[in-house]
């Protein structure tokens, strides 16, 4: 096997599990762990992986994609599949409160179709435009000051109103979740301290983020992962993420297989 294509798949395991151990790629590509060692240097010079003692973990990234403008487009399918493991959670007559995300935007797409009888609560406009238009959804907006981006509102006024809310569950948004440090964050602080208030007064609150963003940080710790119902993902995580979550008591919900 060629340097490049060693160096190939040791990020394919990476990307896969999270983590390599030195011994055992050593093993897997029958060559000394001094030349692994190589590999895994060679690597982390290129911001390819972080190494550890024994092995490497996979480079935790911030893709400083901010205005949620710039990636409604990305991850699509992603974003429709959350969509659809979310409404399974959604009971006839709640209080659903949907926080400015891309995530959400998509599960606003399948509720707007939706029979249920629901007040949905948001601040991110998009979302108000898409369910006003389901006569059976009573939409609550929350106002206040119009964001960066101008995708919703936050500040004091809107936290305010969140304050004074007991939605039955929450979805809300994420730039990134560390699951083994047990935090989940996103870019600007005024949007995590709506973030946070929200999944603290509601009955249930998810995390909806797409697989990549279990390997991306953003810049503000909003709240801590074992305070979450649980995270919605599109795909399964890696053997030891999922243990972690579970330790936690969170419940890590996948798209059921049609």
């Amino acid at each position: 096997m060629f340097l490049v294509e060693r160096h190939d798949a040791i990020l394919d395991i990476l990307a896969r599990d999270g983590k390599v151990r030195v011994k055992d790629l050593s093993d897997r590509f029958h060559v000394t762990e001094d030349c692994i060692r190589k590999d895994l240097g060679a690597l982390e010079k290129q911001g390819r992986l972080k190494r550890t003692y024994g092995g490497a973990v996979i480079r935790r990234e911030n893709p400083h994609t901010i205005e949620v403008s710039k990636h409604r487009n990305i991850d699509v399918e992603a974003k429709r599949r959350i969509a659809r493991a979310a409404m399974h959670l959604i009971h006839e007559h709640d209080m659903v409160f949907l926080d400015i995300s891309t995530s959400n935007l998509a599960i606003a797409e399948l509720l707007v179709h939706d029979e249920r009888e629901l007040t949905v609560v948001t601040n991110m406009i998009d979302i108000l435009s898409i369910l006003a238009q389901n006569p059976k959804i009573r939409v609550v907006f929350v106002g206040g000051v119009i964001n960066k981006s101008r995708d919703g509102f936050w500040g004091g006024m809107t936290l305010d109103l969140i304050s004074r809310l007991k939605p039955d569950i929450a979805f809300v948004g994420a730039v990134g979740v560390d699951v083994k440090e047990n935090s989940v964050s996103t870019y600007d602080i005024e949007d995590g301290i709506n973030k946070a208030a929200i999944i603290r007064v509601s009955k249930r609150a998810y995390v909806v983020a797409e697989a990549r963003k279990l390997s991306s940080d953003g810049n503000y710790n909003y709240v801590t992962l074992d305070t979450l119902s649980g995270l919605i993902t599109d795909s399964r995580p890696a053997a030891d993420i999922c243990q972690t979550a579970e330790d936690y008591g969170v419940d890590i919900i996948l798209p059921q297989i049609d």
